[in-house]
């Protein structure tokens, strides 16, 4: 049997318009890292076993446009985002896991399986990156612009670095800025690991994350990740940066 080309797959994922309905609470965590979501979409979790949920968007799939396409986003969230909550959740109840918020699932992360660590990173890395998104981005202001100059010299230096940090993560990852102990910090993962998990190399609370797996971009990039880190600067939501430093 022939196999499909990368065009072949991404034409037959287009052909896909199935929605997918999720149920299941948000987990409300006091601890600062995971103040992640805002505090209009976190509830608590008032069931024995922690429940992944994924956040509603916030804004139309095509209102990022031109800088990350609707198409994109759709399949982005409806299908790569909504399979990392339905696979952890599975895992959760198979595996018989007993943790009751994200912060102690993350805490264990090296001693997880393959599909509830990496899910789980999924789960929570998307819920966070679609928060840090928005049509109607500003640049950073108080105490966030603050703190990037104090770090790294100017905002311009800051995000050239970003930027180099993220088209320098081979295959597909993640790169995040962070508060590391009062300092920011710039940090890349690979796959769907995360700052909080208990085996990160550089751990710290997550302000800003930007997605670099090619299913993020493909549809409108295809291979050229440079144009898409450039184009997603336009569409970061600094209010809720400022809020997460906050």
């Amino acid at each position: 049997m022939k196999t499909n080309s990368r065009r072949q797959f991404i034409e037959n994922t287009l052909k896909v318009t199935a929605a997918v309905a999720l149920t299941g609470p948000l987990i409300l965590n006091t601890d600062k890292a995971f103040a992640a979501y805002s505090k209009d979409e976190a509830l608590v979790n008032t069931g024995d076993i922690l429940t992944f949920s994924q956040v509603p968007l916030g804004f139309d799939y095509k209102a990022l446009e031109p800088h990350i396409d609707g198409l994109t986003n759709e399949i982005h969230y409806t299908k790569h985002h909504a399979a990392y909550i339905k696979n952890v959740n599975e895992a959760i109840v198979a595996e018989k896991l007993t943790f009751s918020t994200e912060q102690e699932f993350f805490d264990h992360a090296s001693q997880l399986s393959p599909k509830a660590r990496n899910n789980g990173g999924g789960a929570w890395n998307h819920n966070f990156f679609w928060q840090s998104l928005t049509p109607n981005s500003t640049g950073p202001d108080g105490k966030i612009n603050d703190a990037i100059v104090t770090a790294f010299g100017s905002f311009e230096q800051f995000k050239e670095q970003f930027t180099q940090a993220g088209l320098g993560r081979f295959g597909s990852g993640w790169v995040w800025l962070l508060n590391a102990n009062g300092k920011l910090t710039i940090a890349s993962t690979a796959n769907q690991d995360n700052p909080l998990f208990d085996n990160a190399v550089v751990k710290g609370t997550p302000l800003l994350a930007l997605d670099v797996w090619e299913h993020a971009y493909y549809l409108k990039y295809q291979n050229r990740r440079n144009e898409y880190v450039a184009g997603w600067w336009n569409v970061v939501n600094w209010d809720i940066v400022n809020k997460r430093l906050s």
